[in-house]
């Protein structure tokens, strides 16, 4: 079974962040520019909180608020759900379908090392089940 470490190596890139004080506008920017749909909330290299789609739709646009002049710690989730690098991707996948999110920063000794979404966890489940069929018919065919 794949961990989450194993996925993380995978991955290309940093793990995009915004701090509590930045407003959304430059929060949802950054997430069209690097076209993800969340975003981890840093304060002093600590995760504070999580920024996705869900919130802007949820507690900006249904608000009335403005983009920007909302600072994103007056609408980011605080309540993160994380996962921990040796977990599985099944693991994290059962997290995710129990807990109704869709992205799950990733912290080893309280420190911030990557985020998984769930289409990266579907995606390395494709990929397992896509290997093991080819060992399968190649054990078939001999």
């Amino acid at each position: 079974m794949t961990t989450i470490r194993q996925l993380l190596t995978t991955k290309a890139g940093a793990v995009c962040a915004v701090a509590p004080e930045d407003t959304v506008f430059d929060a949802i920017k950054k997430m069209a520019d690097k076209n993800i749909g969340a975003v981890v909330v840093l304060e002093e290299g600590r995760l504070v909180g999580l920024f996705t789609e869900r919130q802007y739709a949820r507690n900006v646009i249904l608000k009335g608020r403005s983009s920007p002049t909302t600072q994103v710690r007056d609408v980011m989730q605080t309540e993160v759900v994380c996962a921990r690098p040796q977990q599985t991707v099944e693991e994290c996948m059962a997290v995710m379908t129990d807990k109704r999110v869709r992205h799950l920063p990733v912290l080893e000794d309280e420190q911030l090392i990557g985020i998984v979404s769930i289409g990266d966890l579907v995606k390395s489940k494709i990929a397992d089940q896509e290997f093991i069929i080819e060992r399968l018919v190649e054990y078939v065919r001999g």
